[in-house]
């Protein structure tokens, strides 16, 4: 093999994976000083009858029980709870009507059918929207396979009114069970922290606001102002959508750590969570081609490429290519396998620890080996279009 040719082809990568492990670098320092996880706080009388609470769901039979179970634990600052049906064939619909017996905050509706040019859930909450109380000054809108926390409401409108958020939503602390979880989500959530900013650090520009609609509290004045969920209507990233929207037109958006707030059990196995999750993680919806493809070649780079270089130019220095490139090339991905550590380590309290000895949860260490599958995902998912979404069918 010839030696000027792999100094040439080591030299390339070195330029490229050095300039990404800057941009890399400039996106993970200000995490160091980000906002500590939000507390909870207790009920407060004087925030009675804020907020109402919007839930869309389609099949949600399996999931929803600590869902609404939740929010009945909330206090008064919760004036009601709509569940925006898409017509379910299982037991959401019963499950609702005997929790609305418990508590009569909650109401059920159904949306009308589905028009052309809209996507089902941002559907389902605007019609939640326009079926809230119209005293309500705050949505929030809640999937159904989160569990949010007692108190989580108050914190929301304690830290709103303190601190002048017009739009907050958290990120929450996973619930996993099985050991392709444990394996295949930290990665591909790591895609997202090496794009963005961590929770509870302040997007320097629109186009880098991130949001979950998992829980996303916004001031109805605001929905008001923007016509719902209307500029999100075609989205399978709504909650990014809206929220970069929201901040294009001015309003202060947040999201910050919730993971003492809310949990969440998204998917049932590893393979639901790179089917259904992965399809819209490149939030090619929310942003420009540009900044969708050059996230993906910077994915590339900096997550998906350093165990596959490493092994590479560790057989090349042992069949004697010893050159100063090849050493500077093995350098900088031993540092970007070391901040991947790193990122491991933080992220460990954003996930529910086993209240007994599990074998699968340890494969969360071993996580950065599902990182090239995880950058693949964001590629395959980059050039596809979704065709279903949650047992809907969307026609191109």
């Amino acid at each position: 093999m010839n030696s000027e040719l792999i100094n040439a082809i080591a030299l390339g990568i070195l330029i490229f994976q050095g300039v990404a492990t800057l941009i890399l670098l400039s996106r993970l320092l200000p995490g160091a000083m980000r906002r500590p996880s939000l507390l909870l706080h207790p009920s407060n009388p004087r925030f009675s009858g804020k907020v109402s609470g919007i839930i869309p769901t389609l099949n949600e039979a399996n999931r929803i029980k600590p869902c609404l179970e939740g929010l009945s634990l909330q206090g008064e600052e919760l004036r009601e709870i709509i569940i925006v049906d898409s017509h379910s064939q299982d037991e959401t619909a019963a499950i609702v009507h005997t929790q609305a017996k418990i508590d009569p905050r909650f109401r059920l509706i159904n949306d009308p059918p589905l028009p052309q040019g809209w996507v089902g859930r941002p559907w389902a909450l605007h019609n939640g929207f326009l079926n809230s109380y119209t005293q309500s000054e705050w949505i929030l809108g809640i999937d159904a396979d989160t569990q949010p926390q007692a108190g989580l409401i108050t914190s929301l409108l304690t830290l709103a009114e303190a601190e002048g958020y017009d739009l907050i939503s958290l990120a929450p602390q996973f619930i996993l069970q099985h050991s392709g979880e444990w394996w295949l989500q930290p990665a591909l959530l790591v895609t997202l922290i090496y794009r963005f900013n961590s929770p509870g650090v302040n997007a320097a520009n629109p186009e880098r606001v991130m949001a979950n609609g998992q829980c996303f509290f916004c001031r109805r004045a605001v929905l008001e102002a923007l016509a719902g969920y209307s500029s999100a209507a075609n989205s399978f990233c709504d909650d990014v959508t809206l929220a970069r929207k929201i901040a294009a037109a001015g309003y202060k958006v947040g999201f910050l750590d919730g993971v003492q707030l809310i949990k969440v059990r998204m998917y049932e196995s590893a393979k639901e969570t790179w089917q259904e999750w992965g399809r819209s993680l490149d939030l090619k919806d929310a942003a420009s081609v540009g900044q969708v493809w050059s996230d993906c070649w910077f994915l590339l780079l900096v997550q998906g490429l350093p165990f596959s270089l490493l092994i590479i130019v560790w057989l090349l220095l042992n069949l004697g290519y010893g050159s100063i490139p090849l050493i500077a090339v093995l350098s900088v991905n031993l540092f970007l396998l070391f901040l991947r550590l790193i990122i491991l380590i933080a992220l460990a309290p954003s996930y529910q620890r086993p209240a007994k000895f599990s074998l699968a949860a340890w494969l969360f260490w071993l996580s950065p080996l599902a990182d090239p599958l995880a950058v693949i995902r964001i590629f395959l998912s980059s050039w596809q279009t979704p065709t279903q979404w949650r047992g809907r069918i969307y026609r191109p």
